[in-house]
């Protein structure tokens, strides 16, 4: 078995201990003979974990494995202490020898425990060989599936039945089938793209929520977001009239007719031969909103089930060498039962590997003969198993989101690095990078899905099942709070909160030991003065405080008494206009976020003593900010500046050596921007935004900023004409550029044609953008191109017919708006 997290912490601790600046405080203030006993029992109980074998003597060893984890985090807790008075240079010698004492304690009675190694799992950590792998997009066995709905979609009567004017066709299975990855195939198809007039992906939850489910169709149609109910039934019904749409309500969990029925009246509007297509696990739910028979998505062939299983197992080709593989292989696609997540599961798990006893070992784990409802189970515990320690417990924490949660890594980052999950950078690297690097070997597992990425950063969600599968090994720690649940551990660590109205009703918890405080749904926050003094004064070992969508008016004055505090937001409190100064003496703060506030008067005073901080967010009414204070974060990596409407110009001249992404939005007064390598010499992503008067062309030496990008995003710029030329000293680097709404954009310059390394190129809602490079085909790099909103431009993009096909029909993925006309020219033929 893989390296047990509890090693994982008692690494940790150990690194930790071994550290130069605990090292030197430890023999000024005489406490180092007491850290090197106290490392000793932690050398003995790491020693001893793996040993532990959970199938023969399970009672006492998971009660004694629950103590040990308990003691761990308690002694993470008293060297927080120890590191915090070493940043005050205040050191004390808190708590200590207690928790020696319980160590070595623990320590003999693992000694008097004597349990023996009687069956020991090879222990395996599997790290990626390419960072640039990514999981194939592929789909296999379903070309007869998807026939089948395609034409359902197309036909005017499917099935010959007498039709009311709003055909729903479900298609259900089983979770892991496939059901999504075949919507989705179908979604994307061309053929459907000249058959509707707009299509519309909503995915759904446990909860039909059909306020919910109208905002995302409306969302989808006009890309705004309208929250009053009143104002969404009025809108919904007044753009569907003149819609024939194609509706896919994915993963769809509704057992009451009523709100189907008042679903269905709301966008019964849309034109004749407006198609709903659903995805669900439940048959009754199909037979209840379906006007046509199910179509049931069945297992995988064996065929079918081997090739998909190579395709993520072997590189392309490489299958043939290795005939005792493919053996063993079969044996393993057999106990899938033509599943395709567990079947991509585990032949992600193999990836590479050539060792034939690894494949066995796959083949002969005992979790295949558990008992489970379905055999994606056994394969995605067995794969989490596998897991290095540090992924394990990275992976557990997806456990505090709602199913079907959109994922930003940066944000994912900053929660791991905030609980001391990731591994310590090598040289040369930040938490982020070793962040990124654990979700791409989850993405390689087969553990995430709608991986998109965006150079730097990425998007993404997880599965269902898998998102069961964290809940189910998390329960002790982690707990998604909400109006259906109520039961929370005395011992939990991580509490999220997916309702509001929770919030002050029912809400107890016998825990001090919390060291997470989340609001992961945006627009659900807390508003309960009750609530934010318990977080206070009763969890003092917090780690993470996300405040989010709160409404309080101010921020307890005893904040800065939460001192391993590492990640605080505020983020969207419209409310608040202070922030006390104290939070300032949260020395271990790693992330800040104050982005939103759009009522804060002034940002505290002394944010140059946060010497911790990697991550800023910043909204403020001041007509400056404190750069002097902001010139001191030497750890800063991550700025955010937004809803700043009384600037006018930032860092003049102020230097951030450790900067790698700037995010400046919706700063209404702005007009200049310094970027060059001597303010920001690790700069990798910009990402400016509404900012009505900024010229980011402006000067006539901006060539010479001799910055090396990686992503650009520039959205809503009405100053923007071409794009500034120091953009070619990213030639080399530059993999993502994204241009969004920017009206007055005109030219694409032929050096735009040299950047040898773009991967992804989006234009979208830029309407007097009319030409591409003459070299486009020179960017042999591009994997992804978007146009859309720019009417001329796409029509000479247009599959096969269009001027510029020939120079990007080699792109892996192209996504082209089709311009009004045709579309009327093709619903008249």
């Amino acid at each position: 078995m893989a390296e047990s997290p509890l090693s994982f912490i008692a690494n940790s601790l150990i690194a930790k201990i071994d550290s130069s600046h605990i090292y030197q405080a430890s023999l000024d203030i005489g406490v180092y003979d007491d850290l090197q006993d106290f490392k000793e029992s932690l050398l003995s109980i790491k020693a001893w974990v793996p040993k532990v074998d959970l199938q023969k003597q399970q009672k006492y060893a998971e009660l004694l494995l629950k103590e040990i984890k308990h003691i761990l985090y308690d002694a993470e807790n008293m060297l927080d202490e120890f590191e915090y008075e070493i940043l005050r240079n205040e050191v004390v010698n808190a708590h200590g020898n207690s928790i020696t004492k319980r160590l070595c304690r623990i320590k003999l009675t693992i000694d008097t425990f004597g349990l023996q190694i009687t069956g020991i799992l090879h222990r395996r950590r599997r790290l990626l060989e390419n960072s640039d792998y990514t999981i194939p997009h592929v789909i296999i066995g379903r070309k007869e599936d998807k026939e089948i709905i395609i034409e359902l979609l197309m036909d005017h009567n499917p099935c010959g039945y007498n039709q009311q004017s709003l055909t729903v066709i479900p298609i259900v299975g089983m979770g892991g089938i496939g059901k999504t990855t075949l919507a989705h195939s179908v979604f994307i198809d061309p053929r459907i793209d000249h058959s509707f007039s707009s299509k519309i992906w909503v995915s759904l939850s446990h909860d039909f929520n059909i306020k919910q489910v109208i905002a995302q169709i409306i969302q989808c149609i006009t890309g705004t977001l309208v929250e009053a109910e009143e104002q969404q039934i009025n809108q919904l019904r007044n753009i569907l009239q003149n819609e024939k749409f194609l509706l896919v309500l994915d993963n769809v969990w509704n057992d009451d007719p009523l709100k189907w029925s008042e679903l269905r009246n709301l966008i019964s509007s849309g034109m004749e031969g407006s198609k709903i297509l659903l995805t669900t696990r439940s048959h009754s739910t199909a037979f209840m909103m379906g006007t046509i028979p199910s179509h049931t998505l069945k297992g995988l062939s064996m065929k079918d089930s081997l090739s998909l299983f190579q395709k993520f197992a072997f590189k392309e080709g490489q299958e043939k060498k290795f005939p005792d593989l493919i053996k063993v292989g079969k044996e393993i696609v057999n106990k899938c039962g033509g599943v395709p997540l567990a079947i991509t599961s585990m032949g992600s798990m193999l990836h590479s590997k050539y060792d034939i006893d690894e494949w066995k070992f796959m083949r002969d784990s005992e979790f295949w003969d558990l008992p489970r409802p379905n055999p994606i189970l056994h394969a995605l515990r067995l794969s989490y198993l596998l897991m290095p320690s540090h992924l394990k417990q990275c992976f557990e924490l997806f456990s505090l989101y709602p199913d079907d949660f959109v994922f930003h890594s940066s944000e994912v980052a900053s929660l791991w690095a905030a609980l001391d999950l990731l591994p310590s950078p090598n040289k040369d690297e930040t938490l982020i990078d070793v962040a990124n690097q654990c979700l791409l070997e989850l993405m390689s597992r087969s553990f995430l899905q709608e991986f998109v990425n965006f150079g730097t950063s990425y998007y993404f969600q997880i599965h269902n099942l898998v998102n069961n599968l964290a809940r189910s090994i998390a329960k002790d720690d982690c707990h998604m709070a909400s109006i259906n649940i109520e039961n929370v551990s005395k011992n939990v660590q991580h509490l999220s909160f997916a309702d509001g109205d929770f919030l002050g009703k029912s809400f107890t918890s016998k825990s001090i030991v919390v060291r997470t405080i989340l609001f992961p749904i945006e627009g659900v926050g807390a508003s309960s003065e009750t609530f934010l003094n318990m977080c206070v004064s009763r969890y003092k070992y917090l780690r993470i405080l996300d405040l989010s969508d709160s409404t309080y008016e101010t921020l307890s004055w005893s904040t800065h008494m939460l001192r391993h505090l590492r990640f605080l937001s505020l983020e969207r409190n419209e409310k608040i206009k202070r922030v006390p100064d104290s939070i300032c003496k949260l020395y271990n703060l790693q992330v800040l976020n104050l982005v939103g506030c759009t009522k804060l008067e002034k940002l505290p005073k002394g944010l140059r003593n946060l010497i911790s901080l990697r991550q800023l967010g910043i909204t403020t009414k001041e007509y400056a900010l404190p750069e002097n204070d902001i010139a001191n974060l030497n750890s800063l990596e991550i700025l955010n500046i937004e809803y700043c409407e009384n600037l006018e110009s930032i860092f003049i001249a102020v230097k951030l050596p450790t900067l790698r992404t700037l995010t400046v939005t919706k700063c209404g007064s702005l007009k200049s921007l310094p970027l060059d390598i001597d303010h920001f010499p690790r700069l990798e992503t910009l990402l400016v935004d509404n900012c009505g008067y900024l010229e980011l062309t402006k000067g006539a030496d901006d060539q010479s900023s001799n910055l090396h990008l990686k992503a650009i995003r520039l959205h809503s710029l009405p100053q923007l004409m071409t794009l500034p030329c120091w953009l070619q000293e990213s030639t080399k680097t530059l993999l993502s550029l994204l241009i969004v709404d920017c009206k007055n954009l005109e030219v694409l310059p032929e050096w735009l044609s040299t950047l040898s390394f773009l991967g992804s190129f989006g234009m979208i809602n830029c309407p007097k953008l009319t030409f591409l490079p003459n070299d486009i085909h020179r960017l042999t790099a591009l994997e992804y191109f978007r146009v859309e909103g720019c009417p001329e431009l796409c029509r000479k993009c247009q599959p096969q017919v269009g001027e510029y096909w020939s120079k990007i029909s080699q792109i892996n993925k192209i996504f082209i708006d089709e311009p009004e006309d045709l579309k009327e020219d093709k619903e008249e033929e």
